[in-house]
């Protein structure tokens, strides 16, 4: 009798998991304009686009509560939705949160948690309309949808870039990564000894980074306001080049990148550098910095240029060109992608 086969989900990661469960999927309806496969799902309203996504939070897979203030996590949790809903150029509208909470948390505790909620919900102008609660046996859990909208014509999925146009991304990439190494490092040091304070005074960008990241609507308000509409664009949650990688396998195309346009916050280069990190490769492949990555027109350039939240980092090319970094001694390599591995 022959054994069954069994495949580790390892073996094909999350996209690959995402790719084969999604074989199967038939669209019924033809107000689906898009499923599985961008930052959000889009159907048609009729005068505009809704975008609908999802996020799942887990504790000791994507937060740590030796360390982030149940606040903070409140308000990342919505935070990392509206940076989806941003990644498609719409405006988030109303959001369900959803908790699977075990005994060790009073309801004084999740009040707390609902504090950072309700602050994020304010800061991005976003209706908490609902959600559901459950018994966890497993740590506490957090999953997210978000609903918003954005109108036809201004719609950004990942697939939309053309060969020549430039990529660029906005604020600077791989301070959160950097800011969890200083807080595991702090961790430590505490399970070591209790009796010690951790040293975060000397780090607030990046652990603020980690901590309480901030979705990117103020500049999804500004393109309206310079009438740019991105032809592709996607968040920075992976890491810059996985992000990368996937507008390409989307539009059809490759990216040459050049490694000094990537944009590193002082500190951030300075802390990675205390880790004996490399900061590039902190933005190349960390994660959580939430960022628009995004294609714009040669006949855009002009009203970004002077931006001093938006970077030019490279531009798209033919497919058959490859993914390549272009290193600041002007050697050309192959671009890996090694960001953050969800199984």
């Amino acid at each position: 009798m022959s054994e069954e086969k069994r495949t580790e989900i390892g073996e094909l990661g999350e996209f690959g998991l995402i790719d084969k469960l999604s074989e199967g999927v038939k669209i019924y309806h033809d107000t689906t304009v898009k499923g599985i496969g961008d930052d959000a799902a889009v159907y048609d309203a009729g005068d505009h686009l809704v975008l609908l996504t999802s996020d799942m939070l887990l504790e000791g897979v994507h937060f740590d509560l030796s360390y982030i203030p149940l606040q903070h996590l409140g308000y990342k949790a919505v935070s990392v939705n509206v940076s989806d809903i941003a990644a498609m150029n719409g405006t988030p509208r109303q959001m369900t949160v959803s908790l699977g909470l075990s005994n060790r948390f009073s309801v004084e505790a999740v009040e707390v948690l609902y504090e950072g909620i309700r602050a994020a919900c304010e800061a991005f102008n976003v209706d908490l309309v609902g959600g559901d609660t459950t018994t966890s046996r497993s740590g506490l859990v957090i999953s997210v949808t978000a609903m918003g909208t954005v109108e036809k014509d201004k719609v950004a999925y990942r697939s939309g870039a053309k060969e020549s146009e430039i990529l660029c991304v906005t604020g600077d990439l791989g301070g959160a990564y950097v800011g969890l190494q200083v807080l595991e490092r702090e961790k430590q040091e505490f399970l070591a000894n209790p009796n010690m304070q951790p040293k975060l005074d000397g780090y607030p960008f990046v652990v603020g980074k980690q901590l309480r990241p901030t979705a990117r609507m103020d500049v999804i308000h500004e393109f309206r306001a310079l009438g740019i509409v991105p032809t592709s664009m996607i968040d920075v949650s992976d890491g810059l080049a996985s992000e990368v990688f996937h507008l390409c396998k989307a539009s059809g195309l490759g990216a040459a990148l050049y490694e000094d346009k990537i944009p590193i916050d002082k500190e951030a280069y300075e802390t990675a550098a205390e880790f004996g990190l490399d900061p590039n490769t902190c933005a190349l492949n960390g994660g959580e910095d939430y960022e628009l990555l995004f294609t714009i027109t040669q006949a855009d350039f002009e009203k970004i240029k002077n931006h001093a939240e938006i970077h030019t980092i490279g531009y798209m090319q033919a497919a058959d060109k490859g993914k390549a970094l272009v290193t600041r001694s002007g050697n050309t390599i192959p671009l890996t992608a090694q960001g953050w591995k969800h199984f």
